[in-house]
């Protein structure tokens, strides 16, 4: 089953559970993917869809950092309870030692020097896509170059 069906099936169970929360994060997460798909004229695939909820993941936790800084838990309760619904939908995470047997591997292909930052990121991030967070590979990859 393709991960946009799957996502389509929990629509239909959160509706008939009468799952208000469920069903709004998941109702988020449709039209983000099908404003994507329009925006782009393309049917997106699995990995598509990762990046659609990478990206609406990173939204989330930005905003329950700006929510708990201006004291407004309520707010922040409901953006915690989205990030919960998706990150049911993402791949699972690699282990530390997978990360960095990734980094070692792709910096001994392409080198140390400066000029490669470009692209161990770019050969990075196809590998690692919705499995790592690219923040956190980044620092990794800064602190083994230089």
């Amino acid at each position: 089953m393709s991960l946009k069906a799957r996502i389509q099936e929990d629509m239909k169970s959160a509706m008939k559970a009468r799952e208000t929360d469920r069903l709004g994060a998941i109702r988020l997460l449709m039209a983000a993917i099908k404003q994507r798909e329009v925006d782009e004229r393309i049917e997106l695939d699995d990995a598509g869809i990762v990046v659609v909820i990478d990206k609406m993941l990173k939204q989330r936790k930005d905003s329950i950092e700006q929510y708990e800084a201006a004291q407004r838990q309520d707010l922040a309760d409901k953006e915690k309870a989205e990030v919960e619904v998706l990150i049911a939908y993402m791949p699972q995470r690699l282990s530390q030692a997978d990360i960095d047997a990734a980094v070692a591997e792709v910096i001994a292909a392409h080198g140390t020097t400066p000029a490669a930052m470009g692209k161990i990121m770019a050969d990075l991030k196809a590998r690692l896509a919705g499995r790592a967070d690219m923040g956190e590979v980044n620092k990794l990859v800064k602190s083994r170059m230089g």
